[in-house]
């Protein structure tokens, strides 16, 4: 790896306090260039624009997505800024770059009733994992937590009497959520099962360690499968998207969203104003005098 790029990993990790999986995902990408740069005789950090312009257009080739495409050359253009920023180089190869043009797919989401089957399924669940899943599920779809943001709870953070939780999101900025009673009596019998030396309100099979993302996975599609729902329908950021939708199905403002979630721009919830689009949809199809002879009449 280039001495260039490592600097600039510990750049993001030091100064902007970046996530463990954005770092991976930099690395990723990077490493991904700089194997096509070598291919062309140049370093990383030395790369052209003509080899920047080759380097997207392979890409196209290879069949990638439009959008790993795009988070490529966001990565390429975010380490020539710190080149620039650096003194390294007086010029940015990728300004000339056009970012790929993305699809704008709506968030998927499960039903309110799929969602209590779900919950159903874990609370049948017998033993430890029935009430580590029953948990889970409590908290992610009560506050609309990302699975990192669950996973890294410590056991403290639920107190006798909380009735809001600190969540610790990107960035390491803090966020506080309302908690639920069916949440917070789902984590107290979880609780009740864990060793208390544990530091973590989820712990892994060492005490020490937290429950991984992978373990966490494989327990949901399980708790899926036994719900009834396809597995692959079901993941921790699926219920992020059924918080969001549900609560603004039922009369929730975006900004509301936007701290509950831990969003920085109000820009980044509208995507769930589909939900508010086709609630309105309804109501006319519903009300309005005209609608029979729109849509046909009523049935009886």
């Amino acid at each position: 790896m280039d001495p260039k790029v490592d600097a600039f990993l510990e750049m993001l990790t030091v100064e902007r306090a970046a996530a463990p999986n954005t770092i991976a995902a930099y690395t990723l990408d990077l490493s991904d260039f700089a194997e096509y740069a070598a291919g062309k005789g140049c370093s990383t950090a030395g790369a052209d624009a003509g080899t920047c312009q080759g380097y997207m257009a392979s890409l196209h080739a290879r069949g990638l997505s439009a959008r790993t495409a795009a988070r490529r050359l966001s990565a390429l253009r975010q380490f020539h800024l710190f080149l620039l920023r650096e003194g390294v180089r007086e010029d940015d190869p990728t300004t000339g770059l056009d970012t790929p043009r993305l699809p704008s797919p709506l968030p998927k989401f499960l039903a309110e009733s799929e969602v209590d089957a779900l919950l159903e399924a874990a609370t049948r669940k017998p033993g430890r994992p029935g009430a580590l899943a029953r948990a889970a599920l409590e908290l992610l779809y009560a506050t609309g937590m990302r699975v990192s943001e669950l996973l890294s709870l410590p056991r403290e953070v639920l107190g006798a009497k909380a009735d809001v939780m600190i969540i610790k999101g990107k960035g390491s900025k803090e966020r506080m959520v309302p908690l639920s009673s069916a949440a917070k009596e789902a984590a107290s019998a979880l609780l009740d099962l864990t060793e208390a030396k544990s530091h973590w309100l989820f712990p892994g099979r060492d005490p020490k360690r937290p429950l991984t993302r992978q373990a966490f996975f494989l327990l949901l599609k399980q708790i899926a499968l036994e719900a009834g729902l396809d597995p692959a329908r079901v993941s921790p950021h699926v219920l992020r998207h059924s918080f969001a939708s549900h609560m603004l199905a039922r009369g929730a403002d975006l900004r509301s969203l936007q701290l509950l979630l831990g969003h920085a721009d109000i820009s980044t919830v509208q995507i769930y104003t589909h939900v508010q689009t086709e609630r309105l949809r309804k109501v006319v199809d519903e009300y309005h005098p005209l609608s029979e002879r729109w849509n046909g009449p009523r049935q009886k």
